[in-house]
C-alpha cells in the first residue's frame, strides 16, 4: 500500500503559531503510524515563499523578499523539527526544482486544452506603478458585507475576484485603485464540473472527507465552477514560459497546491525511485490543512491533477475548524497568538502535540487555554501516564536490581491491549485523531488501576510469584504504550525505547518482555500553576487586544 501524505504549505511570512499546528499536526500522527504498520509512506510539505503575503512582509520591512523567505523557511525547519515532524522532503516553492516542475505542469495544461488567454480587466495601483496581486486589494465582500481581501473572503469562505469587491482599497498605500487592461491565461474549471460533482460524492458516500469539507465543495459546486485566471502580474514566483508573457508569474493558488507534486518528483529524484509507483490509481492520499483551504484542495487541486491526467485524485481531506485562544479568535496583526519558537523553549513538544490532539478542532473550533495546557499536562501526561511508567521501573529497580520479571503476562491485558492496537489504528486510518488519543489515555488509567489493585508492595513481601506477574504485566503494558504513542507522543516513546532497549517499533502487540531496565529518567517534569496566570498576563500585555 502507498501512503502519500501532504501538509499544507506555511506562508513564509510570519512566525507559525498553535493555530498552524493544529491544522497540521495529523500529518505527522499518520505518516508516524502508517510507516510503524510497514506501508510505503511519503510525507512532504513546504514553505510557501512566492505568495504575495511575503512581498506585503518585505515592503513593511524595507527588505528583499529573498530576505523574508528564508528567514521564516529556516524557522519553520526548526520549529517542525523541534515538534517531531517526520517530513520525508520539506522543501519550498522557490526552490529550482519546484519552479522547474510547475512549468512543465502548466504547459501540459496548455497542451491538453484547458489554458487559454483572456483579455481581463484588472486592479492597478497608480501611485505604486503595479498590478496588484488579489491579496493587495482590500474592501468589502459582496456576498456577506464583511472586510475580505481580493482572493477570498475569511468570513463567508467564498472565493472572489479583486473586482468583485465593493469600496477597494491597495494594500500597500490604502489609495483606489483604478480598473487596467491586461491579458492572462485562464484555466477551464468549468470542463471539470460534471467530475468533480462525482468525485465529491464519492468521498460523501465513503466518508473519506471531515463534514465542513463536504459542506463547502458540494456549496461551491452547485455555485457552478467559473473559469479563472492561472497567471498574474506578481512581483515573484514562477515566470510564465510561454512567449508574450514575460515578467507575468503562475498565479500562486495554482503553483503552492501543486507543492505536494513537485515536492514527490524532487524526493523521487532524490531517492532514485520511479514517481509513478507512489502518485497512481491506487495511491491513498491525505491532504491536512485548515477549513480556509478547503476549496484548494477539494476543487481546484483535483482540477488540475485532472487535467494533466494524474490519477492520484487526494482520498482523505483532514481539514480542521479553528483554534482560538483563551475563548477569542487568534489574530496576528493584534500579536493575539502563542509563537511556536516562544513556547517550545519553556514546555516539552509532548505536551504541545498532546494538548493540540486531544483537543483537535476536528469538527467544531476549540480552544487552547493556558490553564488547560498546564492542568492536562500535569494531570494527564505527568499524572497517568508518567507516573505508571516511572513507579512501574522504580519499584522493579528497588525490587528487584532492575531484572524483569519474566512471569506471566494477564491474558486479559494482553486481549485488551490486541484490541488497543485495532481501535486506535481504525480510528487514526479514517482521519481521527483525538479519539484513538483518548482511548489509549483510557488504557493508561486501567493500567494505574491494576498496579494500585495487585498492590506489588505487598505482594513483594507475601506471594512473589504473583508479584512478578504484576509487574511482568505492567512492563508489557509499558513497552506496547511506547508503540501506540509513537506517533502522538514521539519524543516520550522514544525515552521508554531507550529505558528498555526496546527493538523497533512496529504496529503489533510486543509480548517479548525486554531482560534488564537500562535507566530509569522521569517522562515528565510537573509545571508550576503559577506559569497559568504568568503566562496570560505576559499574552495580555504583548497584544493590542483589550
Amino acid at each position: 500500500m502507498t501512503i502519500l501524505v501532504g501538509g499544507a504549505w506555511p506562508y513564509a511570512n510570519g512566525s507559525l503559531h498553535l493555530g498552524h499546528i493544529a491544522a497540521l499536526l495529523p500529518g505527522d500522527i499518520l505518516a508516524r503510524y502508517y510507516r510503524q504498520k510497514g506501508e510505503k509512506v511519503l510525507y512532504v510539505s513546504g514553505s510557501d515563499c512566492n505568495g504575495t503575503p511575503i512581498s506585503i512582509r518585505a515592503n513593511q520591512e524595507n527588505t528583499t523578499i529573498k530576505a523574508i523567505a528564508d528567514k521564516y523557511h529556516e524557522e519553520f525547519e526548526q520549529v517542525f523539527n523541534k515538534l517531531g515532524f517526520s517530513y520525508d522532503l520539506y522543501t519550498r516553492t522557490d526552490s529550482a526544482h519546484h519552479h522547474k516542475s510547475v512549468q512543465k505542469i502548466f504547459l501540459n495544461l496548455l497542451e491538453n486544452g484547458y489554458l487559454y488567454k483572456k483579455k481581463i480587466e484588472q486592479a492597478y495601483c497608480e501611485h505604486d506603478r503595479q498590478f496588484l496581486p488579489d491579496r493587495f486589494v482590500e474592501g468589502v465582500c459582496p456576498s456577506c458585507g464583511a472586510k475580505a481581501r481580493g482572493d477570498q473572503c475569511d468570513s463567508c469562505s467564498k472565493i472572489l475576484d479583486p473586482l468583485d469587491l465593493i469600496d477597494k482599497r491597495c494594500k500597500i498605500c490604502g489609495i483606489e485603485p483604478v480598473i487596467k487592461e491586461t491579458e492572462h491565461f485562464y484555466f477551464s474549471f468549468s470542463a471539470f464540473q460534471k467530475k468533480l460533482e462525482a468525485y465529491t460524492a464519492k468521498a460523501e458516500q465513503e466518508k473519506l472527507w471531515r463534514e465542513n469539507a463536504i459542506n463547502l465543495t458540494k456549496r461551491y459546486l452547485a455555485e457552478g465552477l467559473p473559469d479563472r485566471a492561472v497567471t498574474r502580474d506578481l512581483p515573484n514566483g514562477v515566470d510564465v514560459p510561454v512567449e508574450g508573457f514575460e515578467g507575468k508569474k503562475i498565479y500562486v493558488w495554482i503553483e503552492a497546491v501543486a507543492g505536494y507534486l513537485t515536492a514527490s518528483m524532487e524526493w523521487a529524484k532524490l531517492n532514485q525511485v520511479n514517481l509513478g509507483d507512489w502518485w497512481n490509481e491506487k495511491t491513498i492520499s491525505y491532504y491536512i490543512h485548515g477549513k480556509d483551504n478547503i476549496p484548494f484542495h477539494t476543487v481546484i487541486w483535483p482540477a488540475i491533477l485532472l487535467g494533466i491526467n494524474n490519477p492520484a485524485l487526494p482520498t482523505h481531506i483532514i481539514s480542521n475548524e479553528y483554534l482560538t485562544l483563551e475563548k477569542r479568535k487568534l489574530s496576528t496583526s493584534q500579536n493575539w497568538a502563542v509563537w511556536l519558537p516562544e513556547i517550545l523553549q519553556k514546555y516539552d513538544p509532548d505536551s504541545i502535540r498532546y494538548f493540540l490532539t486531544v483537543n483537535a478542532p476536528e469538527n467544531r473550533d476549540t480552544d487552547f487555554s493556558w490553564r488547560e495546557f498546564i492542568y492536562s499536562h500535569n494531570s494527564e501526561l505527568l499524572g497517568a501516564f508518567g507516573n505508571f511508567v516511572n513507579r512501574t521501573l522504580k519499584f522493579i529497580e528497588k525490587s528487584f536490581d532492575g531484572e524483569i520479571p519474566q512471569a506471566k503476562v494477564d491474558e486479559k491485558i494482553k486481549e485488551k491491549t490486541k484490541e488497543l492496537y485495532i481501535k486506535v489504528g481504525e480510528l487514526i486510518e479514517t482521519g481521527h485523531f483525538k479519539l484513538p488519543l483518548e482511548t489509549v489515555f483510557d488504557y493508561v488509567r486501567t493500567a494505574n488501576r491494576y498496579f494500585d489493585e495487585r498492590k506489588p508492595w505487598i505482594q513483594v513481601k507475601e506471594e512473589m510469584e504473583q508479584c512478578k506477574e504484576t509487574l511482568a504485566t505492567c512492563v508489557f503494558i509499558i513497552q506496547n504504550l511506547a508503540r501506540v504513542l509513537q506517533p502522538f507522543l514521539p519524543f516520550a516513546a522514544a525515552r521508554i525505547t531507550e529505558m528498555l532497549a526496546l527493538n523497533e517499533a512496529r504496529w503489533i502487540v510486543q509480548t517479548e518482555l525486554p531482560y534488564k531496565i537500562q535507566k530509569i529518567e522521569p517522562l515528565f517534569e510537573r509545571l508550576d500553576l503559577k506559569l497559568i496566570e504568568e503566562e496570560v498576563e505576559k499574552l495580555k500585555e504583548n497584544s493590542a487586544v483589550k
